[in-house]
C-alpha cells in the first residue's frame, strides 16, 4: 500500500505545464513537493497565495507564510499574496485547472463528503464548497478504507455532502480510479496490491477492464 507521500507523488503526475492548481489540506498539500521536471505549475491556496512552493526546511519557516491548513509554506519567485476575496474570485471564476482535495467519503456518482462528521466540532466548510462547485477537474487524495477497515468508496455517501457529482479521479493507498457512468473504473493498482484486494475494499460498483497495471512514479 502507498504512503501519503506516494499518493501525492502519483497525483503530481497528473499536473500539466502552466496549470493553476489548488491544493486542499492534508495529503494534497504534499503534491507541491513532487512537481515533475520540465513543467511549471502555479499552486494556489484559498487563503490568498499564488505561487506556493514546497514545505520549508526545518528552521527556515516563516510564521506569516501559511497555506489554507495553517501549515508554513514557501513562496516561489514571482509569487503573489492577496486577500481571500481575490482568491475566491479566481476559484469561482474557474481560473484554476485542477483541484486536489482530501475526502472522508466519495460516492460512485462523484459525490464527495469531506468537511463534517455529525457530532464532531468543526470550524466550518471553509473553501471546499466553492472549490467543488467551480472546478471541472477534481482529484481526491484519500485512504481507501477508514480505521475500522470499512470502504470510503461507496455507492452513496453517508456523511453530509460537500459537492454533488464533481469528482473525476481518486488516488488512494491502493489504487487510481476514475469516476464515469456512475461507477468506479480501476485504472492502476498500488505495487503489490491485487485487483481482488481493491475489489474487497470498494463498496461501490468497481469496473475492471483488462489487465490493470501497477502504478509507477
Amino acid at each position: 500500500m502507498l504512503t501519503k507521500e506516494q499518493i501525492a507523488q502519483r497525483i503530481a503526475k497528473e499536473l500539466q505545464n502552466k496549470w493553476y492548481v489548488n491544493l486542499g489540506i492534508g495529503i494534497p498539500t504534499l503534491v507541491a513537493n513532487y512537481i515533475p521536471e520540465g513543467i511549471e505549475v502555479e499552486f494556489q491556496s484559498e487563503n490568498g497565495l499564488l505561487g506556493m512552493g514546497p514545505f520549508p526546511v526545518e528552521g527556515t519557516e516563516d510564521a506569516d507564510l501559511i497555506n489554507a491548513g495553517k501549515q508554513t509554506v514557501t513562496v516561489l519567485d514571482g509569487g503573489s499574496i492577496f486577500d481571500s476575496a481575490t482568491s475566491f474570485s479566481m476559484i469561482r471564476g474557474q481560473h484554476v485547472q485542477l483541484t486536489v482535495l482530501g475526502a472522508m467519503e466519495v460516492a460512485q456518482n462523484g459525490d464527495i463528503a469531506n468537511w463534517k462528521i455529525p457530532g464532531k466540532m468543526v470550524k466550518g466548510m471553509g473553501g471546499a464548497m466553492d472549490l467543488v462547485a467551480s472546478a471541472d477537474n477534481i482529484i481526491v487524495a484519500m485512504m481507501h478504507t477508514n480505521k475500522a477497515g470499512e470502504s470510503k468508496l461507496l455507492k452513496k455517501c453517508s456523511l453530509p455532502l460537500t459537492g454533488v457529482g464533481c469528482v473525476t479521479k481518486i488516488v488512494t493507498n491502493l489504487a487510481v480510479l476514475e469516476i464515469k457512468d456512475n461507477k468506479f473504473y480501476l485504472l492502476e493498482r498500488a505495487p503489490g496490491v491485487s485487483v481482488e484486494e481493491i475489489q474487497a475494499a470498494t463498496e461501490g460498483t468497481l469496473v475492471v477492464e483488462g489487465d490493470i497495471p501497477e502504478m509507477n512514479f
